[in-house]
């Protein structure tokens, strides 16, 4: 008789290098699914809050019902929020990015706005003063000077949505999510924790990038730190 195998996948332990090395084309794929939902996800959600922002701020009438809305969508739980999608989009990714994307507003839009806000006055009348419009005054003074409030948005709704990406599992489409929900109803340790273990790697990563694009971008922030 041929002995049965001993080695880390034979006894489900949490820590396996075997699982690593034969599951690779299935991890890689998950995780590429993983940051595509979460980036297109985020960039839909900025194309989106941008303007609603840029908007409230012009007429400070709107920020209470623009804000109170994205509000209670945040406030939805996940799980409701893709029921309630179903219906529009079917089981697919458009499912998932749709959910994503109410979901990111919140973040985005309070903090573009905050940003917009604290821009001086002065600054906006001196920039009126050397002849400066409505749309040169947003895209030279403005959103420069909003650009640390908004990308610390940016940041926080993108390792959200890492995070909510996974529950997209439920229809099929949540990048790692879908092997943390299959091993977990195997009781496959090492797929539970590899998954979810990605799923950090690409938060901290993502986190991380954007802090670089934040300070690349933002010099003037690093020398009034100076």
């Amino acid at each position: 008789m041929t002995a049965p195998p001993d080695d880390c996948l034979a006894r489900n332990e949490w820590i396996c290098g075997e699982y690593l090395s034969t599951r690779r084309d299935i991890l890689l794929d998950a995780v590429a699914q993983h940051v595509q939902l979460t980036g297109i996800s985020v960039l839909i959600g900025l194309a989106i809050a941008l303007p609603l922002a840029v908007l409230a701020r012009r007429w400070g009438w709107s920020a209470g019902p623009v804000l109170a809305v994205t509000t209670i969508l945040y406030t939805i739980p996940s799980l409701a929020m893709f029921s309630l999608l179903l219906p529009v989009y079917g089981l697919s990714e458009s499912l998932v990015v749709a959910g994503l994307v109410l979901y990111s507003l919140t973040l985005l839009v309070r903090n573009i706005l905050a940003g917009l806000r604290a821009v001086p006055e002065e600054t906006r009348q001196a920039a009126r003063g050397m002849g400066y419009g409505p749309i040169r005054l947003l895209l030279a003074v403005e959103l420069p000077l909003a650009l640390p409030a908004a990308m610390a948005g940016l940041r926080i709704a993108m390792v959200s949505a890492v995070s909510l990406v996974t529950v997209g599992a439920i229809v099929g489409f949540g990048g790692l999510g879908n092997l943390i929900y299959s091993g977990m109803n195997t009781y496959f340790k090492a797929q539970v924790l590899t998954a979810s273990v990605l799923c950090v790697v690409i938060a901290v990563a993502a986190d991380v990038l954007l802090l670089g694009v934040q300070r690349l971008i933002t010099p003037w922030t690093r020398a009034a730190r100076g």
